[in-house]
C-alpha cells in the first residue's frame, strides 16, 4: 500500500488561482473574464498583476462566453470563471453554439462544483455538469482531485488547443499529490496497486478512494487506485490494464451516476471486457443545504461509501 501523505488541507479553488498567478506572468496571451467571483475564483493576484488582461463582465455568464469566443479570434486564451452552475447549465446554449461548436480555445474554469458547495443549497451544487460538458464534441473536460492538481492542470490546459471544461471546488480537501508533478491531459494516474479491487476515482473522490484502500488492506482486500484527471478524454488504456488483473471496479465521483466517470468507464468495459461495476455517486438527485461533510455522508461520497461498493463488488466478481 502506497502511503500518501496530507500535506495541508487546501481547496483546489485556490489552486486554480494560484495556476492563474503563473500564467499571467509565463504566458502573455492568457486574459481572464470573472461574471462577479473574483474572491470565490481566487484570481486577484492574477488581476492586479494584468489588470488589462482581465474582464469583469458582471452577472452576465451567457455575455461572458461570448466574449471569450470573440477573444480567440485574435489570438487571446480566454479563461472564464465562475460556479460551475453558471459555467454549465445556465450558459449551455452559448457553450454550445460559440464555443464548442466553433471549436474555439476557450477555457471553462467551474468552481463550487458538485456537493461540497455545501451551504448554498441545491439551486448552486450542479450534479449534472460533467455530463453536459462531455457530450459536447471536441470538449476535453478535467476534475482534479487537490490544490497542487488544479494548480498543474491550469497551467497545462493554457497549452491545449482546444475548448476545455476544468471543474474543481469550494471546501479545503487534503492536499497529497506532489507539488512538481507533470500534468498529463488525457493519463490517468496510477496511486496505488492492487490485485483484488479496482477503485476509479475522480476531484475530492480520490484521497477518500486512498482511504478506503488503506482500510481495506487492514481487512486483506487489495484495492487498486486510479486517478482520473481527465474524464475526457478517458485513458481507456489504463482503464483496462486495471479491471483486467483485478477483475471488478468501483468508480468514485462527485456527480450524478448517470452521466459522469462511471457511465464512460461502464462504456469501456462494455466495449472491450465487461467486468462487475458498483457506482459511488449521487443516485439522480438533487442535492440540499448541510456542510460539505454532512453532504457527502448522507449522498453516500466518502471513503465509507467506497469501502461498501467494494464488498458489493467483489460479491458479483
Amino acid at each position: 500500500m502506497t502511503k500518501y501523505v496530507d500535506q495541508g488541507k487546501n481547496d483546489t479553488r485556490s489552486g486554480y488561482g494560484a495556476g492563474m498567478t503563473e500564467l499571467g506572468r509565463t504566458n502573455p496571451n492568457v486574459v481572464a473574464l470573472c461574471a462577479d467571483l473574483v474572491g470565490s475564483l481566487k484570481i486577484q493576484t492574477f488581476i492586479d498583476e494584468n489588470p488589462e488582461r482581465f474582464f469583469q463582465v458582471g452577472i452576465a455568464e451567457a455575455n461572458m462566453m461570448g466574449i471569450a469566443a470573440g477573444l480567440t479570434i485574435g489570438g487571446k486564451i480566454p479563461f472564464t470563471g465562475t460556479f460551475a452552475n453558471f459555467s454549465t447549465g445556465r450558459v449551455y446554449d452559448q457553450i454550445r453554439q460559440s464555443i464548442a461548436y466553433s471549436d474555439k480555445n476557450v477555457k471553462i474554469c467551474a468552481s463550487h462544483a458538485g456537493i461540497t458547495l455545501g451551504e448554498d443549497g441545491a439551486t448552486h451544487q450542479i450534479l449534472e455538469d460533467i455530463g453536459l460538458m462531455k457530450m459536447l464534441p471536441g470538449m476535453t473536460v478535467i476534475n482534479p482531485c487537490d490544490y497542487n492538481q488544479t494548480k498543474a492542470a491550469t497551467i497545462a490546459i493554457a497549452e491545449h488547443e482546444g475548448p476545455v471544461y476544468l471543474r474543481f471546488g469550494r471546501p479545503k480537501v487534503a492536499n497529497f499529490t506532489p507539488v512538481d508533478q507533470k500534468f498529463e491531459i488525457g493519463k490517468a494516474v496510477l496511486l496505488n496497486e492492487g490485485t483484488d479491487v479496482t477503485i476509479i476515482a475522480t476531484g475530492h473522490l480520490v484521497w477518500e478512494a486512498l482511504i478506503a484502500a488503506e482500510n481495506l488492506e487492514k481487512e486483506g482486500i487489495s484495492a487498486e487506485v486510479v486517478n482520473i484527471h481527465t474524464i475526457k478524454p478517458l485513458d481507456d488504456e489504463a482503464v483496462l490494464k486495471s479491471v483486467k488483473k483485478t477483475g471488478c471496479v468501483v468508480s468514485a465521483e462527485e456527480h450524478n451516476y448517470l452521466g459522469g466517470l462511471g457511465e464512460s468507464i461502464a462504456r469501456v468495459l462494455a466495449l472491450h471486457h465487461p467486468a462487475p461495476q458498483e457506482f459511488v455517486a449521487t443516485q439522480d438527485t438533487f442535492g440540499e443545504s448541510g456542510t460539505p461533510a454532512q453532504l457527502m455522508e448522507k449522498y453516500g461520497l466518502n471513503n465509507k461509501a467506497i469501502s461498501e461498493a467494494v464488498h458489493r463488488v467483489l460479491r458479483r466478481k
